[in-house]
């Protein structure tokens, strides 16, 4: 696989880095789009999905440029300038997405790349739908279409009616007592809602009772077709996307442009279902963006 290692800064500095595969050498995008933008989840970086490393083939051979790219929030640890020593997963605060995302997407605008599509996995799912729903300034106009890979729905309300309710409010008690008593960089070893280690002020961010990242919030206000997907494990199995396809299957019927494909024998991670997925997008792809005119 030949890839173009891309360095570039956000607008505060934080440097970024990513990798930029083309298709072979007069190869036509089929596909209504010029180039997707890959973001991975938490503590992921640009090089390492496995689920972005199976999809990619079958853009390339449909004419499209994928983009994998580095959020600040890649790997759990990594210092990466904009005036903080260290960054990753364990640091973030998920808002600062948008700079990360807009710088990006500026990049492949200046390389030529006119029709753009954002694809996120997981946490990188939200940060799209984040972004895209917060892109006063129009940073994000490039963007024609939204991939949103399983994200999670980061409800306080849901996680204290799940079946691990006791863990996570302990977690939050403690995380929320240490940024009360100053102490909000305290990193702390967390079991939900997945396993990692996270400044008291980053789970109070994600997870506490503002609900800042409960997609459920903001998704209606994305303009650009979306489509999201998940996996019939996940939806079975997992508090933070139980009942979720439905929910969002309600914004829609209520005027949102988006679709929900679920995704039979898919965990969080599409193991063993890779095909299906990279179907159903280029399917989706294909009806929604492929046939609406360039421009």
């Amino acid at each position: 696989m030949i890839v173009d290692l891309v360095q570039l800064q956000a607008a505060d500095g934080v440097r970024l880095a990513g990798a930029l595969q083309v298709p072979p050498e007069g190869t036509s995008p089929q596909l209504g789009i010029d180039a997707v933008l890959c973001l991975h989840g938490t503590g992921g970086n640009f090089y390492s999905s496995p689920l972005f490393a199976a999809l990619a083939p079958r853009l390339l051979r449909c004419g499209v440029a994928v983009l994998t790219a580095n959020t600040r929030g890649h790997d759990l640890v990594s210092s990466g300038g904009g005036g903080r020593p260290l960054q990753g997963a364990a640091y973030e605060i998920v808002q600062e997405c948008r700079l990360d995302l807009a710088a990006w997407i500026g990049w492949l605008a200046e390389q030529g790349y006119a029709r753009i599509a954002l694809m996120g996995h997981s946490l990188g799912a939200v940060k799209a739908i984040y972004s895209l729903s917060h892109d006063d300034d129009g940073a994000l106009a490039a963007v024609v279409c939204l991939l949103a890979i399983s994200p999670p729905r980061l409800a306080y309300s849901q996680f204290c009616a799940g079946p691990k309710s006791a863990e996570f409010q302990a977690e939050l008690a403690e995380a929320e007592a240490q940024v009360r008593e100053g102490r909000g960089e305290t990193l702390m070893s967390v079991r939900f809602p997945l396993p990692y280690l996270v400044t008291a002020t980053g789970y109070v961010d994600k997870y506490g009772p503002a609900e800042r990242y409960n997609l459920l919030k903001f998704a209606s206000r994305v303009t650009c077709p979306a489509l999201y997907t998940f996996g019939s494990l996940e939806v079975q199995q997992n508090a933070a996307f139980q009942g979720l396809p439905e929910q969002l299957e309600t914004q829609a019927a209520q005027g949102a442009e988006l679709k929900v494909a679920v995704i039979t024998g898919g965990d969080h991670f599409y193991s063993g279902v890779y095909a299906e997925l990279a179907d159903r997008l280029e399917f989706w792809l294909r009806r929604t963006i492929g046939s609406k005119p360039a421009g």
